[in-house]
């Protein structure tokens, strides 16, 4: 059954058009990702793009495809024929994608003068009777401009990294425990020559840390040795990237949690390690009683409270992402295929990224 609220009515495609980039030339894209290799029943990139939109966002299932081409006289195509083109009209279908993303400009300054604060998370998808993780959605959320300035999809074996999406001069990439990786954290500094920076949220076990002279560095008997307070301490560190490497600089910031918040964590840690089969290691408790940010920020101008305050942020992506899945239904994926499920996918990031710009012109209206 077609999803009423993202379905496709026949008289609304124009206003899709109208809202991809300027000078993108559908026809010659789908010529150039040989979607379209001979013009027979779908003849064209907007027709090719109608029908992606359709059988992804629009809910339509192959056999409605169909029937629903045949209605608006597009074209007389069987459901396997269907599937076949929009299998073909992958690489099409991502370079919509690419060229959207390529036309986003930063938002408005946010938290700190001259600097872009850009959320990073993923989301997964899985295919219908799926026992583990298919897909994954690897999002940048630009907090100034409240849209997402990266999205790209993959399979399973490509991790969250903080290095999906280039970094602009003057950003601040914030990411959770999934992004504080040494090796990547120092590569997304070296893609920016160092204007681009980052705050991350820390496990205790996630670096191998030695002070600034060299000497080892146990952040638990750190963690342990603070006062019982609940303001924001912090050090100067360095983590280990790879043999011969240079280390890492970091600035790492810690915050004792409030005792209800430590206790539920403690709990979650107790109950899981059995289900695990393992031995619970007691830094763990220890490292529970605090939230630990690693930061490339130096402490003139980023006071610690600042830094925290901006981590905080972080849940808007969540929030973005909850949409993709309340209002889009991404996370219904109907296909078996990994052809399929691509393009199906696709689609619907297609639909997410206009879907911005539209919510930026509700937004910019008054009142």
């Amino acid at each position: 059954e077609m999803q009423a609220a993202a379905s496709l009515p026949g008289d609304s495609f124009g206003d899709i058009l109208a809202r991809l980039p300027a000078g993108l030339d559908l026809d010659a894209l789908a010529l150039q990702t040989k979607a379209i290799e001979r013009k027979r029943k779908i003849g064209d990139g907007a027709t090719l793009l109608r029908v992606a939109l359709a059988r992804g966002p629009g809910g339509l299932s192959l056999s409605q495809t169909a029937a629903w081409a045949a209605m608006l006289g597009m074209a007389r195509l069987s459901d396997p024929a269907i599937k076949f083109r929009l299998d073909k009209a992958i690489d099409f279908l991502g370079a919509i994608v690419a060229r959207i993303l390529a036309g986003k400009t930063p938002g408005p300054v946010v938290h700190w003068p001259g600097r872009v604060l850009r959320v990073a998370d993923g989301t997964h998808v899985n295919q219908p009777a799926s026992k583990g993780t298919d897909w994954h959605i690897h999002g940048v959320l630009d907090l100034g401009r409240g849209g997402f300035s990266h999205l790209a999809l993959t399979d399973n074996h490509v991790a969250e990294s903080i290095g999906h999406g280039a970094p602009l001069a003057g950003e601040v990439r914030i990411g959770d425990r999934n992004y504080a990786r040494a090796g990547k954290l120092r590569d997304f500094r070296a893609q920016s020559a160092s204007k681009a920076d980052f705050i991350v949220r820390m496990s205790w076990r996630a670096f191998r840390l030695t002070r600034p002279d060299g000497g080892m560095f146990d952040l638990i008997a750190h963690l342990e040795a603070l006062p019982q307070d609940h303001a924001p301490h912090e050090v100067m560190v360095q983590a280990a990237v790879e043999p011969g490497e240079p280390p890492l600089p970091l600035r790492l910031i810690m915050l004792r949690r409030p005792p209800d918040a430590t206790e539920t964590t403690r709990r979650h840690l107790i109950r899981r390690a059995p289900r695990k089969q393992k031995k619970l290691d007691g830094r763990s408790l220890v490292a529970a009683e605090f939230v630990v940010l690693a930061t490339s920020l130096p402490p003139e101008g980023y006071s610690p409270e600042a830094v925290l305050a901006a981590y905080r942020l972080r849940w808007q992506i969540e929030l973005a992402f909850k949409r993709l899945k309340s209002l889009l239904h991404i996370d219904q994926l109907p296909t078996h295929t990994p052809a399929a499920s691509r393009s199906w996918l696709l689609a619907h990031l297609i639909v997410a990224l206009l879907c911005d710009d539209l919510s930026q012109d509700v937004l910019e209206s008054f009142p």
